[in-house]
């Protein structure tokens, strides 16, 4: 990725990790900042550091060894992935991109189901077979009430349930579709 000059190629280190070359490249890490994608800022030697306020950025300074710009890529795309997805903790409450919201008890087993399978669609039977946990299985009118009211609760998250119609339903982020 980087020279013995110093010069960066602006491409990814990983999937998720943009190289750029700081100062030089300045509005491509403003572009960046505001989609929100996670970069590495690589500072020619003899310059100031950048200040990184985001937790979705890092810099290194030329030269640098390609190990350790690699263990740093991974470290920032481990720690875009922790962030962009979501996670239920046992008291119901459901975290994501540091953000949080309280579930009522339904809500909170319905999200587990989409938590664990974050992208995935989740069959309509699943939901309503293991909510409850093996009393009847929830109505399908019960079920899309319940979905309708996950979907405003999340939605101050950044967080959408979309319909795959005919199959189930599918957590994702709302402005990204699922591949």
């Amino acid at each position: 990725m980087i020279t013995q000059e110093g010069q960066t190629q602006n491409k990814s280190l990983t999937r998720e990790v943009q190289l750029l070359r700081w100062p030089a490249q300045q509005d491509l890490r403003e572009e960046c900042r505001s989609r929100g994608v996670p970069r590495i800022l690589v500072v020619e030697a003899g310059l100031k550091a950048p200040v990184c306020d985001d937790i979705y950025e890092d810099w290194v300074r030329t030269p640098v060894a390609s190990h350790d710009l690699k263990a740093r890529a991974d470290a920032l795309a481990h720690r875009y992935r922790r962030f962009r997805s979501p996670q239920l903790d046992e008291n119901g409450v459901l975290w994501f991109a540091s953000q949080s919201v309280t579930l009522s008890p339904t809500q909170a087993e319905l999200l587990s189901l989409l938590v664990s399978r974050f992208g995935q669609v989740v069959p309509r039977e699943v939901l309503r077979f293991e909510a409850g946990h093996g009393a009847a299985p929830m109505t399908r009118n019960a079920l899309d009430l319940h979905m309708m009211r996950v979907r405003q609760r999340i939605n101050v998250l950044g967080l959408t349930v979309r319909t795959v119609w005919g199959r189930g339903y599918v957590l994702d982020v709302q402005n990204e579709m699922a591949s």
